[in-house]
């Protein structure tokens, strides 16, 4: 299975792991990813101003080069699968947008949202599939109790993520049952953890992220998961709990797999 890769500024500087881990993986599970050449930074932040342009364009410009390849573009960053999903997602349905983008790429062939994006998630339960994943585990994480941290961006808008059920998901949950962990069903699971508002407002952060491992603490969670950098970075800093770890999902999927 062949597919572009879209990395993102985070993967290359603060969450080297979250890669790492996922290159290892994906070879031990047959997957190529192919890093996209010359990928621009995707802006990290949805524009939702309908007149906004200039910073979708580094996002236009990915779903382009993985079209032009005949290549599925898949993410592992919560945030840059967001922005690429949604812009693609304009470019397919508003043809304002797709019209004033195309007039300033210029493309040989106008982009109208051809591009399929996937999150390695989906690409583990849609294309690999987690009964597969189970067979290639060779270190099962049995004992380990694990709450998945699915936050803001995976999820929601759900129209256009259609990755879950935006209020009960299932695909993390599903995806730690195939490494042969247990996964701790807790309340705050996909809810925000205050990352966006750290700088302005440090204790709104900290209250968010305190309620957040609190609660997978309160299940007897004793490792949460995610895979947004944002995310990892809040509930480590912020946080306060020691008694629970917080990591990439692609660690442990690395680790089951015996590439860690």
């Amino acid at each position: 299975m062949k597919f572009s890769y879209y990395p993102g500024c985070t993967l290359k500087t603060k969450a080297k792991d979250l890669d790492a881990y996922a290159r290892a993986a994906a070879v031990a599970l047959g997957v190529d990813l192919c890093e996209l050449p010359e990928w621009q930074c995707c802006g990290a932040v949805y524009p939702m101003a309908k007149d906004e342009i200039a910073t979708k364009l580094s996002a236009v410009r990915a779903l382009m080069n993985a079209r032009d390849l005949g290549t599925d573009l898949v993410t592992l960053c919560s945030a840059c699968h967001n922005v690429i999903k949604q812009v693609n997602n304009d470019m397919k349905t508003d043809e304002d947008i797709a019209l004033r983008v195309n007039n300033y790429i210029k493309p040989d062939v106008p982009y109208t949202g051809e591009t399929s994006v996937l999150h390695f998630l989906e690409v583990l339960r849609d294309r690999v599939g987690f009964d597969e994943l189970k067979k290639k585990v060779v270190n099962p994480l049995t004992g380990r109790k694990i709450g998945a941290y699915y936050g803001c961006l995976l999820l929601r808008p759900s129209n256009v993520m259609a990755m879950d059920d935006p209020e009960n998901p299932t695909i993390l949950e599903d995806f730690i049952r195939a490494i042969g962990a247990e996964p701790v069903i807790y309340g705050m699971r996909n809810e925000c953890c205050g990352g966006y508002v750290t700088l302005e407002n440090k204790g709104e952060a900290q209250r968010r992220s305190n309620v957040v491992l609190e609660s997978a603490k309160a299940k007897g969670a004793d490792t949460v998961v995610t895979a947004c950098p944002l995310c990892l970075y809040n509930l480590k800093k912020n946080g306060g709990c020691d008694d629970v770890s917080v990591v990439y999902f692609t660690e442990l999927l690395a680790e089951a797999l015996g590439v860690k």
